[in-house]
């Protein structure tokens, strides 16, 4: 099997240096080691191995550490920022707008200058805020929004918002994350946000959790409390698998097969989740991709780019230009 020219990586991830200063000694996520990062080294780890694009985004804990108006005022410096990138390099990166969640309304507000006045190919948000996940009827109105307008959404997870969770002194994006994800699907399944929101672009991360091991068990959820009979969708295998899955830290012999099955060549798309993983697990997750045999080479150039840009129209606009 051969890699695809041009990836798209929908999962790759900036650290501005003025995000880094503000979150200052800050784990940006429990256990895990913070990368050194520039749109150089990027670009470098780009062409070796034939990433054509790069749609960044930030990573836990997005804006999330900062208070009051200080949280909307770093979400618009970072954005602005990756709007530059974008201005610098139109055809190597895009970039998923951070919002400043939990604050629905300045979530809203920076929306809509990200996409309307800075031309950004999306929205970048966690799995949780607080306590609450993306299923929480405070979030709907901006989903909504983001629906409405067509937009893509890319979800990743952040550390558990619970404390009182037993994690072995492991990071949390050891295991945890995959549960994360998990979790805030659930959510917007059996609260019902996935129906009535039938147009919502998500794209979750690394192969979507434990989502593909768990499809049909979420099936079961009135067998096991009669309360959920009115809030189970309708057909929960089909809307998980119009969702859109990302494979970083997850091509390989175990989650595509599942993966693939629930959702679809037509709904999984490149990572590599530089620079967070380094530059040599780039090589494995391209080499994973590159060898699944569960595809045509049709469906792997699928995977590798049409999907991504059939997604993301501003960015496809701009490799084509």
């Amino acid at each position: 099997m051969s890699t695809p020219a041009g990836l798209i990586d929908v999962h790759h991830h900036a650290v501005p240096p003025l995000y880094a200063e503000a979150l200052g000694d800050r784990k940006a996520i429990p256990g895990v080691d913070y990368p050194d990062w520039t749109p150089e080294q990027s670009l470098e780890v780009m062409d070796a191995h034939g990433i054509a694009a790069a749609v960044l985004s930030i990573t836990a804990p997005g804006v999330t550490f900062l208070d009051g108006p200080d949280a909307p005022k770093m979400a618009r410096r970072v954005n602005e920022y990756l709007a530059g990138l974008v201005r610098e390099h139109p055809k190597r990166f895009g970039a998923f707008a951070i919002l400043p969640l939990p604050d629905v309304a300045a979530a809203r507000d920076e929306l809509r200058y990200s996409m309307d006045e800075l031309g950004l190919d999306g929205a970048g948000l966690l799995t949780s805020y607080g306590r609450r996940y993306l299923g929480d009827p405070e979030f709907e109105p901006l989903l909504a929004e983001i629906a409405e307008r067509g937009a893509a959404v890319h979800v990743h997870p952040a550390a558990p918002p619970s404390r009182d969770l037993e994690t072995f002194d492991l990071p949390a994006s050891l295991y945890e994350f995959t549960f994360e994800t998990t979790r805030t699907a659930a959510s917007l399944l059996f609260n019902g946000v996935l129906d009535r929101l039938p147009d919502l672009r998500l794209i979750l991360s690394h192969a979507g959790g434990t989502l593909p091991f768990l499809a049909r068990r979420l099936t079961h959820g009135p067998t096991i409390g009669a309360y959920l009979k009115d809030r189970v969708p309708a057909d929960v295998i089909g809307t998980l698998g119009r969702l859109h899955y990302d494979i970083a830290m997850s091509a390989n012999e175990f989650a595509l097969p599942a993966l693939t099955r629930l959702a679809g060549a037509g709904r999984i798309l490149y990572g590599s989740d530089y620079p967070f993983m380094p530059a040599a697990h780039t090589a494995e997750n391209t080499a994973g991709f590159a060898a699944y045999d569960g595809w045509t080479e049709a469906e792997r150039a699928e995977v590798g780019r049409a999907n991504a840009l059939r997604l993301l129209p501003a960015l496809a606009a701009r490799l084509a230009g």
